[in-house]
């Protein structure tokens, strides 16, 4: 979700703020909300704590101007040494991998062709995944996001394209921060993931940070760390394609695609038994699992 502007920020936090329970553990003060220091250029999925206890004002996006990425691509840039071969966290990215080389062709994917032109496309097929063996801080804030996606470029891992969403995944020892907002291992938690953009040297770089879900905040019940990571990879890469530099929006809430239906209906097990989320379709004024 865009937040517009410091005033309508304040206005959202204190008005979650006002809903939030009394104390108790981290993941239980989702809704404690501050500005977001990065809320011009990226844009947050929300805890489920916040989606349940925030009321739905769903309505049919809207275009605004931006470009949308027609024949997308995915690269995963896993920082940190245990999603290296042998590591603790290998099966982790070596699943996440084969989600993201079998999305673009299903029927869940297939949702967000109705909007400018987008193509079932191989995600998998952007350029090398880049396995990086050093130890991310523990607070990786949206500037080390963008730095480590540059070293990719940088170092020789692969090479720029305007269509390719640069997603960073990072282990459990590790949590993002937004200013003082924070995911899952963070002391103020308010998101699960995020998705935005930034001027680089070549283009336009389109990005994601995909933290470890390691609270109740981040979580559906029942299923694995990988499955939860692999729902909000979904969430993330299908608002990158359709909102890559703040196009697509609603018209009265800001919300995207992705945001519209997130967590409610409850996110499902979908095509070759992988985890996904309920996408809105303008061509039937709701969310929706396949098209």
């Amino acid at each position: 979700m865009k937040i517009r502007g410091l005033k309508s920020v304040l206005a959202l936090s204190c008005g979650l703020l006002s809903m939030v329970a009394s104390a108790g553990a981290q993941e239980d003060k989702a809704l404690n909300l501050k500005p977001f220091a990065d809320a011009d250029h990226v844009i947050y999925m929300p805890t489920n704590l916040a989606a349940k206890r925030v009321p739905s004002k769903a309505t049919n996006l809207s275009y605004h101007g931006g470009g949308v990425l027609t024949s997308a691509r995915v690269v995963f840039i896993f920082w940190g040494p245990s999603f290296a071969s042998g590591g603790a966290d290998n099966g982790y990215a070596t699943t996440l991998r084969n989600f993201r080389n079998q999305f673009g062709t299903t029927p869940e994917y297939n949702v967000i062709t109705q909007y400018s032109g987008i193509l079932l496309t191989n995600l998998g097929s952007g350029g090398t995944d880049w396995f990086d063996t050093s130890t991310p801080p523990t607070n990786v804030t949206d500037s080390n996001v963008r730095s480590e996606v540059n070293r990719y470029f940088s170092g020789g891992h692969g090479t720029y394209n305007s269509s390719t969403i640069y997603e960073v995944v990072i282990p459990k020892t590790s949590y993002s921060s937004s200013g003082t907002s924070t995911s899952c291992g963070g002391p103020g938690l308010a998101y699960c993931a995020y998705h935005g953009s930034y001027s680089g040297t070549s283009g336009t770089v389109k990005y994601s940070i995909e933290p470890y879900p390691s609270c109740s905040g981040c979580k559906v019940s029942g299923w694995s760390d990988v499955q939860n990571q692999e729902h909000f990879t979904c969430h993330e890469t299908r608002e990158a394609v359709t909102d890559p530099v703040n196009g697509w929006w609603n018209t009265s809430t800001g919300a995207e695609a992705d945001d519209q239906c997130a967590w409610s209906p409850s996110p499902f097990i979908g095509t070759n038994g992988y985890a996904y989320q309920y996408e809105w379709s303008n061509a039937v004024t709701g969310c929706v699992r396949t098209r």
